[in-house]
This record gives C-alpha cells, sequence and structure tokens, in this order.
C-alpha cells in the first residue's frame, strides 16, 4: 500500500466508537422488539409488573424457607425457550456457592436473569448486562442479593484495615467493594453486617442511576430496582427498604 494511502487511515475516535456502539445496541433493542411482535413470549405468565414482579419472587422465596419447592417440568421448559426468553426478574447476586438465586426464589428455567460475582457488585459488565435484561428481554425488576457472612466484603475490610493488599487479582473485588465498607465503618453495630447492608445499598443506587438505559426505565416506572440480604441458616431473603 502506498504512503498517500496509509496516511489516510486513521485509527477511529473513541467518539465514534461510542456512537457506534450505541447505535448496534439500539439496533438491538429494535431487532429484539420485532422478534416478539411476531411471535408471544415463550413464558406468558412472565409478563408482569415491576411490583407484581417482586411480589412472585418473594412467594418463591417463602415457598423455599417452608421446604414446599415446586416441581418444575424442564424438558418441557427447555423446549419452550429454544427460541427466546422473557425472565420475569434480574438478580444481581454473590457468587458464593451457597447462595443459588434460582433455588431460593423457587424458579424455572427463563425466570431469572442472574448476573453472580463475589460481592455482588456493579461492575461496567454487569450493568451492561442488566441493561440488555431490560430493554432487551423487558425485565420489570432487578434485585441486588447480598448475604450473610460474606467473604468478599470480611475480606475487603481486612484489607484496609491491616493496610495489606489481597493476592493476585483480589484487589479488583476490594476496590470495588471499599467505598461500602468505609460508609458502614462509621456506623455503629457489627462492621460485617453493616458493610454488607451498605454494599447491597449502594449498587442498588448504582444501578438505578446508570444511564441511560436503567435510569430511564426506572423514572417510566418500567422498572424497579431493590435490595435483599439472603440469611444463610434460614434461605429467607430480608428485602432492604
Amino acid at each position: 500500500m502506498c504512503e498517500k494511502c496509509t496516511g489516510n487511515l486513521r485509527a477511529p475516535s473513541r467518539r465514534s466508537v461510542v456512537l457506534f456502539a450505541a447505535s448496534a445496541f439500539g439496533l438491538l433493542v429494535a431487532d429484539s422488539a420485532g422478534a416478539k411482535e411476531a411471535q408471544s413470549p415463550p413464558k406468558p405468565e412472565n409478563v408482569l409488573s415491576p411490583d407484581a414482579s417482586l411480589t412472585r419472587l418473594m412467594e418463591g422465596n417463602a415457598r423455599y424457607v417452608a421446604g414446599v419447592s415446586r416441581r418444575h417440568d424442564f424438558k418441557h421448559e427447555r423446549e419452550a425457550l429454544a427460541g427466546g426468553q422473557n425472565p420475569y426478574a434480574a438478580v444481581l447476586s454473590c457468587a458464593d456457592s451457597r447462595i443459588a438465586p434460582e433455588y431460593a426464589f423457587d424458579s424455572g428455567r427463563g425466570d431469572l436473569f442472574v448476573c453472580r460475582v463475589a460481592g455482588n457488585f456493579a461492575s461496567d459488565e454487569t450493568v451492561a448486562s442488566m441493561e440488555y435484561a431490560v430493554a432487551v428481554l423487558n425485565a420489570p425488576l432487578i434485585l441486588v442479593l447480598g448475604h450473610d457472612n460474606c467473604g468478599a466484603v470480611e475480606a475487603t475490610i481486612k484489607s484496609l484495615k491491616n493496610g495489606k493488599p489481597l493476592p493476585g487479582h483480589l484487589p479488583l473485588l476490594a476496590s470495588a467493594i471499599a467505598p461500602s465498607v468505609k460508609t458502614a465503618s462509621q456506623q455503629s453495630g457489627d462492621p460485617l453486617g453493616n458493610a454488607i447492608r451498605q454494599n447491597v445499598i449502594d449498587n442498588v443506587a448504582e444501578l438505578k442511576s446508570a444511564t441511560p438505559i436503567l435510569s430511564a426505565a426506572v423514572e417510566q416506572n418500567k422498572l424497579k430496582v431493590v435490595g435483599g440480604i439472603y440469611r444463610l441458616r434460614t434461605g429467607a431473603v430480608d428485602l432492604l427498604s
């Protein structure tokens, strides 16, 4: 290639990349909307208002706590969901092996859109995933789910207290959780319990204010974002006001 040609080849600007991404996402939403107009949702019972979604979520948790979870026909659910999905709620949960949102809320396949990361915090990737759940899949509810004795939060507290960085890539988790830990350190009571609660509260606020998609859905009353704490001993989820 000649020098004149190569001289005209410029790397795309950050603005052009952002505009392209926004345009592509808009087309994705439009394509999804067109597909939904052409066929009914695979699970019509999942088309709910934000309040109805929260009620259904907590009713499922009550069954789980009582040990009367429903029997789910996974075979027919797989067949029905092969061509699409319409979850009635999205959950941002800790990756702790003792926490399984699908079990905790007695849900079937295609009911919950779940993102899990140690410390249940809203990274850029998580926000993007939740945007997909809301804008494309029409999920009317997001639950940020923390839990008792969270190891990621406890490790962050210890790291900040003794000034020693965590090994490997763990500082990435600690840096995301640290602001909540610092806020909670000013509160009276159990430091770990306070930090776990504050971390949920802060990430609910983060998702509610995430522009342009989630914040707009909240303002239009198409989306509710709430927080809760999963109790390890009982399996109950306590919603935070």
